[in-house]
């Protein structure tokens, strides 16, 4: 991510689920993963918890092997506090609910730290 194109970087907690969806339809796991902050911790493959920002983009890259295709879903109110933000999305799927935590980064990005994709 460039600090030149804002688009392609969160600058509010609900821009990580459209960014989310925007680079995974393109096949970006590295781009993904850069939504997530280093000791970031993912709920995900479901049972399990993936660490750091560099296993996240491992499973987020055999993952997109499959070639998923990604919708962005409708956002439940944010809950903030200072820098800290619960986001959560309401599944087009019915599996139940997905729930973030993201934090803004001192340049005023927002990244992951917590993501329970699936419930």
């Amino acid at each position: 991510m460039t600090t030149t194109d804002t688009t392609r970087e969160a600058r509010t907690p609900e821009d990580l689920a459209r960014l989310f969806v925007e680079f995974a339809n393109a096949g970006d796991a590295d781009a993904v993963a850069g939504l997530y902050e280093e000791g970031a911790v993912m709920a995900f493959p479901p049972g399990s918890l993936t660490v750091g920002r560099s296993a996240i983009r491992d499973v987020i890259a055999q993952m997109l092997a499959a070639a998923p295709t990604f919708t962005v879903e409708k956002a439940l109110p944010t809950v903030v506090s200072g820098d800290l933000a619960m986001t959560s999305t309401a599944p087009a799927d019915g599996t139940g609910g997905r729930t973030q935590v993201a934090r803004r980064q001192p340049d005023g990005r927002w990244l992951r730290v917590l993501d329970r994709p699936e419930l």
